[in-house]
């Protein structure tokens, strides 16, 4: 497996999805070495959960995290993967005007990867963790 995926390739594959593109997310760091990635995710009306409450529906959160474990794979891979299985618990109320996802790679097998992800508001409370299996086999 490639280990010298750069930010550059990460900040490709994002481009070429129009629904990550809607999404508006941006990659803040990435680690090939650490499996790791960290993406922020700005609120937008169409992600509020109601009108004026400033609360993230959980649906794009969940859109989130399944694509920052995809990421976090996709470093290692050397491009983006299916996913398999992932879910997610809501811890609080996802408040404010943008949202942080930290993933992690646990294992990377020939068929199989476990990725880790941790959803922190713009106070760094932690509102969501998912857990995510994707195909370590580009897709």
């Amino acid at each position: 497996m490639s280990t010298d995926t750069n930010v550059d390739s990460v900040v490709q594959w994002m481009a070429e999805s129009p629904f990550i593109a809607f999404m508006k997310l941006e990659l803040l760091e990435a680690d090939a070495k650490k499996g790791a990635i960290r993406m922020k995710m700005p609120m937008r009306p169409e992600f509020e959960r109601a009108a004026a409450t400033g609360q993230f529906h959980g649906g794009p959160i969940t859109a989130f995290i399944d694509t920052v474990g995809d990421f976090a794979v996709a470093l290692l891979t050397g491009g983006p993967v299916p996913t398999i299985n992932f879910r997610v618990d809501f811890l609080r109320p996802s408040v404010g005007p943008y949202l942080v996802a930290i993933a992690t790679v646990r294992r990377i097998g020939r068929t199989v990867a476990v990725v880790d992800i941790d959803v922190s508001d713009d106070q760094n409370r932690l509102t969501a963790v998912g857990r995510g299996c994707y195909s370590s086999s580009l897709g």
